[in-house]
């Protein structure tokens, strides 16, 4: 009976991925650098351009875009066998633990194999639909998740590894890129966030972070560099209330980044 279950599971998660274009994966190895951010707005920008567009949280212990697209403490919609993802925005899906959680200050304590039983629902019990691309928004590091991940999406498109300008990032970044091309998923760039602020008062740049670093670890590891995102006050205030920044301020310079980046990824993927 298990063996069936698991074979049931298997042949659900091949006809969702089957009505799925596009699925990338957005990682780093290392916390703090602006992952789920750039998750969110690369999948905001693709829903803006009329694309459908999912975007999957499968950070267990610390999810975020519930919260980022303004989902979190709504209900998801089940008949009892499967689950409707949240409409964030039109044309774009988002699923996560922030927003099945009914208590969002309630921690997550799970082992791996309840994870790793989470993970495949993700993808077999969900109503995705008709997607044209699915964005994946992993934990920080190399562990269960993203591995689970690679292993029950072999057919990836690619995944972007966002990093910021230290030496402690850069140095986790190149251990993500390793990782990607171990388990055989192209590494469609290196992104690196946060490289600088603008003073509001002598309208002077600051860097934040060391930065060019991103550019550097990119020709080292021999894929590509997506380019440098700007930090601005207001998009920490737009993932805080639940806006997608790139939406609301697209003449902005980190828009105008991110942008660039995310257009820079499709390009780097095979046809």
């Amino acid at each position: 009976m298990h063996k069936v279950n698991i074979d049931h599971r298997a042949s659900l998660i091949r006809e969702n991925l089957a009505r799925i274009g596009r699925k990338i994966l957005v990682m780093s190895n290392k916390g703090g650098v602006g992952k789920s951010t750039i998750a969110v707005n690369f999948a905001g920008l693709l829903a803006a351009r009329g694309l459908k567009t999912g975007l999957l949280d499968i950070d267990i212990h610390g999810p975020s875009v519930a919260r980022m697209t303004g989902q979190e403490g709504r209900a998801h919609v089940s008949d009892g066998k499967f689950i409707d993802p949240l409409e964030a925005a039109p044309n774009l899906k988002i699923l996560s633990m922030g927003s099945i959680m009914k208590a969002g200050d309630a921690p997550v304590i799970w082992r791996g194999p309840l994870k790793l039983s989470v993970l495949r629902q993700f993808l077999s019990d969900v109503n995705w639909g008709d997607l044209d691309a699915l964005m994946i928004d992993a934990p920080p590091g190399t562990g269960d998740e993203p591995l689970t991940i690679c292993q029950l999406i072999p057919e990836m498109t690619g995944a972007v590894v966002v990093t910021t300008g230290q030496a402690v990032a850069l140095m986790d970044s190149r251990k993500a890129v390793n990782f990607l091309k171990q388990v055989g998923i192209p590494v469609l760039g290196i992104l690196e966030n946060m490289t600088s602020f603008c003073c509001p008062h002598c309208n002077k740049e600051i860097n934040l972070f060391k930065t060019g670093g991103g550019r550097r670890a990119a020709e080292e590891m021999g894929v590509p560099f997506l380019g440098s995102v700007p930090f601005d006050p207001a998009m920490v205030d737009a993932g805080d209330d639940g806006r997608i920044y790139a939406l609301e301020n697209p003449l902005a310079p980190p828009s105008a980044a991110i942008k660039a980046a995310l257009d820079a990824a499709l390009s780097g993927i095979k046809k």
